[in-house]
């Protein structure tokens, strides 16, 4: 089979610390794999800067001259890890790009794994997952966390691939498919399951981040969570609405067994059963109304057709050639 053109596309957001030893380890990878006739030799690396407020663009800018196999995309703003993910595909989408594989910038997903995606993609493979075949390197309350949540996505409903992040690989096809999910608020790993066609998977061993801190803190992480369960699924207002239903029929019972108590007269009055009722109704009546809220807020943030991210700079060999 002749060789394919791969490009690695890497989002990065204040990654000064970590992004030059990347870029080497990538760049060695890439070599490798041209010279096993893996790849073709204008493969190369993108990182997408999702507007970083350190030397991360000047250091893009620095190893493109370093290493020539290096190309760029600066968001103007802050836009976000998962538009930074769709601007580099967008931007490969119906190019003579082959394979596309996305993995983020902190080097804890094993690089080596890209020579087997690769390797799957040539067998037939239009989407090849990598997956962790461990969490030894998470904290407990992450661990326990994500593993929650991905039966929470399957309870729902969501077809979610467990312990995979956004490293995979994709094919023109299945790029050409998902430049059709026109949503603001996008779930990836909700998505590509969703599309479909003929999937592969990779196991690796998760390392820890070579240097700086994770973008995704606890705050970020809950975000993550309510944006994949509500992006893809109604299942927390039909719940509500049950609860409300369950709630009003045992309402019911209580007024008939009031009566009852009133008509045999053996009426009393309560304040601490009162006090909490009224507590618990009312908590169940801000929890519906907020859950209602995230689903007309994404209304909201979907009816302004605003852009996922704005460009400011490029860094690619057809800006050279123009």
């Amino acid at each position: 089979m002749a060789a394919k053109k791969l490009a690695i596309v890497l989002p990065a957001y204040n990654e000064e610390e970590v992004i030059e030893k990347t870029t080497a380890r990538l760049h060695g990878l890439l070599l490798s794999m041209i010279e096993n006739k893996k790849i073709t030799s204008d493969s190369f690396i993108m990182y997408v800067d999702d507007g970083s407020k350190d030397r991360t663009w000047e250091l893009v800018n620095q190893l493109r001259a370093q290493y020539g196999q290096v190309q760029g995309i600066r968001f103007s703003t802050n836009f976000g890890h998962q538009n930074a993910l769709i601007a580099g595909m967008t931007h490969l989408t119906g190019t003579d790009v082959d394979y596309v594989v996305t993995i983020d910038a902190d080097l804890q997903d094993d690089p080596e794994a890209i020579v087997d995606m690769v390797d799957l993609a040539n067998a037939g493979k239009d989407i090849v997952y990598g997956v962790r075949n461990d969490r030894t390197t998470d904290t407990l309350f992450k661990r326990y966390t994500a593993q929650g949540f991905y039966k929470v996505m399957s309870a729902l409903g969501v077809n979610s691939i467990p312990n995979h992040a956004d490293f995979r690989l994709v094919n023109q096809k299945v790029l050409k498919a998902f430049s059709a999910y026109q949503e603001r608020e996008m779930f990836l790993r909700g998505i590509f399951p969703l599309i479909g066609f003929n999937e592969g998977r990779v196991y690796y061993a998760r390392a820890e981040r070579e240097a700086g801190e994770t973008k995704y803190p606890l705050r970020k992480m809950i975000q993550f969570a309510a944006t994949g369960i509500t992006s893809f699924s109604i299942s927390p207002i039909t719940f509500v609405r049950n609860l409300g239903i369950g709630i009003f029929g045992i309402s019911i019972l209580f007024l008939i067994y009031i009566f009852f108590g009133w008509a045999f007269g053996k009426t009393s009055t309560g304040w601490p059963t009162l006090m909490v009722s009224i507590w618990m109704l009312g908590g169940l009546q801000l929890v519906a109304i907020g859950i209602i809220g995230e689903y007309i807020g994404k209304i909201f943030m979907e009816v302004k057709h605003r852009p996922r991210y704005i460009i400011a700079e490029e860094l690619n060999d057809y800006d050279e050639q123009a």
